[in-house]
């Protein structure tokens, strides 16, 4: 009679056990937009967060993991659509206030995600209450717990990352306007650039510590760009003029409220730190602004809308630098797949400074996989219906 065991016969395969190993963002292929946004919140959490936007198969959680990898000792938490909000932000223990009289917390994913990447998958279909407080945190690096009258607080400086599909539903503006930096995917219509992404996921899966190896020294390099960016943060300033340049990018977009403005400098902040230097230009925030406005725009990048007038007199501290006609990239180190090894350093063509009564927003250049769509019309752009016209015109008196 046979005796089963737990162990495989020899002529069944033993299982491999899973790769431990995340891709190497120096390997991305594509996206100049993500890996730049990514880096640029990867600088200064307080931005509020990267949201990435497109259908399935676009590499949005393989781009979101290889960052994490990226960042020295950098913990990767990733948040359950399930998961309640005491589970998010934490909770007080009252049972051991009662009983001992000192203040238990109890830590959530948040805490947990403290110094690293707070991931959210689908972020879409979360509920509302949970993103709301998400956001906040995020943006205030500061998390608080209240219950019964008793309040905690702890530090919370993380990288939150939100992937949706907009097939899936979108989210309320009030809430797509709170996170910092946005990038919109599409399927890649290169064959070129489909078969170079095919060709180098295939060969991290075959062999995934060969390509490690081949890109550790520039993996190497991103990192310790990374970290000197964020020593030099604290140190870099701005003048009038980027904050002037920021208005005119927010007043071109037809933005609500001003957190498109503050965006804006942040960003320009942290792009000045990744490229070293030591402080902000006007040609950062040109840089920064298709991640910081595609989704608060009302009106579409075509759109031509009056500019922030000069906050002085007509001294030059006061008016913006104008952008260049086009953006001069930074020196590129290639690997033999053609990747940018300095994505960081990359800056986006902007549209001349235009004149004080008009401003034109160029879209972006087609073909760039990963360049954001053009926005619907704005409201205001729709002609009124005849009848109602004539109902609200001015009487003459």
């Amino acid at each position: 009679m046979k005796q089963h065991t737990n162990q495989p016969s020899g002529s069944t395969p033993a299982l491999q056990p899973a790769s431990e190993h995340a891709f190497p963002f120096a390997a991305l292929q594509g996206y100049p937009q993500l890996r730049q946004a990514l880096l640029l919140a990867a600088v200064d959490p307080g931005i509020g967060g990267v949201l990435i936007s497109g259908p399935r198969g676009t590499a949005k959680s393989t781009a979101a993991r290889a960052l994490a990898a990226l960042l020295p000792d950098a913990p990767f938490i990733s948040l359950p659509l399930a998961a309640s909000l005491e589970q998010l932000v934490g909770t007080l223990d009252l049972e051991n206030v009662l009983r001992d009289g000192q203040v238990q917390f109890l830590p959530g994913l948040i805490a947990r995600a403290h110094g690293g990447i707070l991931y959210v998958d689908e972020v879409n279909l979360l509920p509302d209450a949970l993103v709301d407080a998400l956001l906040d945190v995020a943006a205030s690096g500061v998390n608080v717990i209240e219950r019964d009258g008793i309040s905690q607080r702890h530090a919370a400086r993380f990288v939150l990352i939100g992937t949706m599909n907009p097939e899936e539903g979108e989210l309320r503006p009030q809430l797509l306007d709170r996170f910092g930096l946005s990038v919109t995917l599409g399927n890649p219509d290169s064959p070129q650039l489909r078969q170079a992404i095919v060709r180098t996921r295939l060969a991290f899966e075959h062999q995934p510590q060969a390509m490690l190896d081949e890109y550790a020294q520039m993996q190497a390099q991103l990192q310790q760009q990374v970290v000197a960016a964020r020593a030099t943060l604290p140190h870099i300033g701005w003048n009038d003029a980027v904050i002037e340049r920021a208005t005119q990018w927010a007043l071109a977009a037809g933005v609500d409220g001003l957190r498109a403005d503050l965006v804006l400098v942040k960003a320009a902040r942290a792009h000045a730190a990744l490229a070293g230097c030591a402080e902000v230009g006007a040609d950062d925030v040109d840089a920064v602004a298709d991640l910081a406005l595609a989704h608060r725009r009302l009106y579409p990048p075509d759109a031509t809308v009056p500019p922030a007038k000069p906050s002085g007199a007509n001294s030059p501290q006061h008016q913006a630098t104008a952008p260049p006609a086009s953006s001069a990239e930074a020196p590129n180190h290639t690997g033999h797949s053609g990747h940018t090894a300095n994505p960081g350093a990359e800056a986006h063509a902007a549209p001349q400074a235009a004149p004080a009564d008009a401003s034109s927003v160029q879209p972006a250049p087609d073909g760039d996989w990963g360049a954001l769509p053009v926005q619907p019309q704005a409201m205001s752009a729709i002609p009124m219906p005849v009848g109602l016209a004539s109902k609200h015109a001015p009487k003459k008196v």
